[in-house]
Order: C-alpha cells, then sequence, then structure tokens
C-alpha cells in the first residue's frame, strides 16, 4: 500500500529555518513529480513546490517551481538513496504558519501557487500533513 508521510514541522520565529521530509512507502518518489502544499485555518490547500521526476527534468537540472509567496525563500530536493523529498523553508515569515502536505503527481503543473481546487494539479496520493508554527 501507498502511503506518504510528511515530518520536520514545528514551531519556529520569525526569520527562522525549518526543514519538512516527505517519505513514501510502496512508491520511489524520483519517478514521481513531488508537490507541497499548504493549508491555511479556514483556507483551501494551495500549491506551494514542485519538483519534477528525473524523467521529466531537463539534463543534469531537477526542474522546480515555487509559489510567488515563497519563491527565494524555500528550495525544494530530492534524496533518491532515501526515497525522500525535502522542503527547506528558511527567511520563515508568520504568513507562512499553516499545515504543510506532500503529494505526488505525474508531472508538476506549469504555474504553482493556485489553490488545489483550481484544476492545474493532478495529484496521486497525500500525505496527512505536518504543521508549521511561525511565531513573531
Amino acid at each position: 500500500q501507498v502511503q506518504l508521510e510528511e515530518s520536520g514541522g514545528g514551531s519556529v520565529p520569525v526569520g527562522g529555518s525549518l526543514r519538512l521530509s516527505c517519505t513514501a512507502v510502496g512508491l520511489t518518489l524520483d519517478d514521481y513529480a513531488v508537490g507541497w502544499f499548504r493549508q491555511f485555518p479556514g483556507r483551501e490547500r494551495e500549491g506551494v513546490s514542485c519538483i519534477e521526476s528525473r524523467s521529466k527534468s531537463i539534463s543534469s537540472v531537477v526542474s522546480t517551481l515555487y509559489a510567488d509567496a515563497v519563491r527565494g525563500r524555500f528550495t525544494t530536493s530530492r534524496d533518491n538513496a532515501k526515497n525522500t523529498v525535502y522542503l527547506n523553508m528558511d527567511s520563515l515569515k508568520f504568513e507562512d504558519t499553516a499545515d504543510y502536505y506532500c503529494s505526488t503527481a505525474y508531472e508538476c503543473p506549469a504555474i504553482v501557487g493556485y489553490p488545489l481546487s483550481s484544476g492545474y494539479y493532478d495529484m496521486h496520493y497525500w500525505g496527512k500533513g505536518t504543521s508549521v508554527t511561525v511565531s513573531s
């Protein structure tokens, strides 16, 4: 059975950093695009980042996409030996406080940052989320 699990969330002061991890059982994450999403209280889940599968990436470069709100501060990457996808979050803002989720797809959308109901995503599996709280 396929299961995704996020970890690494917690509480951090404004300007701090966290690294979220997404691990999988039952599939190889490198075979899929992996998106990070976040959900604010009372809001719809929205895209944060996406990393392409190795086969969808251009030669020698693993393509990544970011929502405008996090570009330049967040970085997503893979460690295929650990079957893990990371979201490294730097310069955290209070507005980044949310529950964060990872999910798989065949490929990344053209643009990241839209809500899940926008139709820009076609995600397959989801983890249960990890909570991030940024305090001021």
